[in-house]
């Protein structure tokens, strides 16, 4: 993962002309960011609603096309951050262009559609990467250096209620950012599926768990919630040299590593203070915008500097652990009626 970024190597006469589409909450960053990389190769955006677009182009000094199409002709890849269900239909609109195409996170609202892009992608030989921006976050970057084979993963995610992406599962809005973290880290493919989930504030599942077991036999034990208090993003790997603790709210982690001249045999004769067989190392990684870094990875894999940080296929397995796990939530709900159906 790219550690900085220049801000001016976009924006030369070789660099790809790129848009965005959609201007809402996550949007406006995206034109915000690319305006600032890419300079004049930044073309513009479109936005459904008028007086957003309006609003957005002043604020920012930058070209509100009327349609996509109009924005297609001017580009050369597209940033596409619109509501999930849309997804499938711009970025297969943009493929067929032969446009470059980076489509945020969730990846599509079916496995089918995800097929029809990567399908889409391939013929079309161009660049299609997948918007999971946490891998881009400080602790997740200072971290990965001491990743070694995680066997047990636990991770919570908590926010307060937001109402974009309530229109679907906390799974599908929440957690899957840590579903392809988890998958990144473990490095194999989910083999076996437990959850379960609530809805609270909305018809959707608003809290869920999923217990994930891997085919190389590593665990993750995975929690979101839409509903709290207070936002909570932790993740803690358990491995055979340590474990690692990841605040990916503030950026920061801990690596508590075994020492490699201490027997573990000594803790089974007497008691031992921590410090003696482990030790802290800080996680630390420059500080950079996490957008910043992911989008700067997108418009270096067009240009050949570097590779598709995440591709659609790994869009894709993401999509697909989430889907399963609402699958187990709902087969679990539908369980629960029949028994209790029964049991009257």
């Amino acid at each position: 993962m790219q550690q900085g970024v220049d801000r001016q190597r976009f924006s030369g006469a070789s660099a790809p002309r790129i848009g965005v589409v959609g201007a809402g909450g996550l949007g406006v960053h995206h034109v915000r960011i690319l305006r600032d990389l890419c300079g004049e190769r930044f073309a513009g955006f479109v936005d459904e609603s008028p007086a957003r677009a309006s609003e957005v182009a002043a604020q920012y000094g930058v070209t509100a096309y009327p349609s996509l199409d109009r924005l297609l002709a001017e580009v050369d890849a597209l940033s596409i951050v619109v509501p999930t269900v849309a997804h499938h239909a711009v970025a297969a609109k943009a493929l067929l262009a032969g446009k470059h195409v980076f489509v945020e996170k969730p990846f599509t609202v079916t496995l089918e559609e995800a097929d029809d892009l990567l399908a889409r992608a391939k013929a079309a030989g161009v660049v299609l990467q997948v918007g999971h921006v946490e891998r881009f976050n400080r602790a997740v970057r200072a971290a990965m250096p001491f990743v070694d084979e995680p066997r047990f993963i636990e991770s919570d995610r908590l926010a307060p209620f937001n109402p974009r992406g309530s229109d679907v599962a906390v799974v599908l809005d929440l957690m899957i950012h840590d579903l392809d973290l988890v998958h990144t880290l473990v490095g194999a493919r989910v083999a076996e599926v437990q959850a379960m989930g609530i809805p609270v504030l909305t018809p959707q599942i608003d809290i869920a768990n999923a217990r994930l077991t891997f085919a190389n036999g590593a665990v993750a034990n995975i929690t979101a919630s839409r509903v709290s208090r207070e936002r909570l993003r932790k993740l803690r790997l358990f491995q055979k040299s340590g474990y690692l603790s990841l605040d990916l709210a503030a950026g920061t982690g801990e690596f508590f590593r075994l020492r490699g001249d201490f027997d573990p045999l000594q803790l089974a004769r007497a008691p031992r203070a921590l410090e003696e067989f482990v030790e802290r190392v800080p996680l630390e990684a420059p500080d950079a915008e996490p957008l910043v870094l992911e989008l700067s990875q997108f418009l270096g894999a067009i240009m050949g500097r570097n590779r598709v940080a995440v591709t659609g296929e790994e869009g894709r397995e993401a999509l697909d652990a989430a889907l399963r796990i609402v699958a187990a939530i709902e087969q679990a709900h539908a369980a629960m009626r029949a028994s209790g159906s029964s049991g009257a």
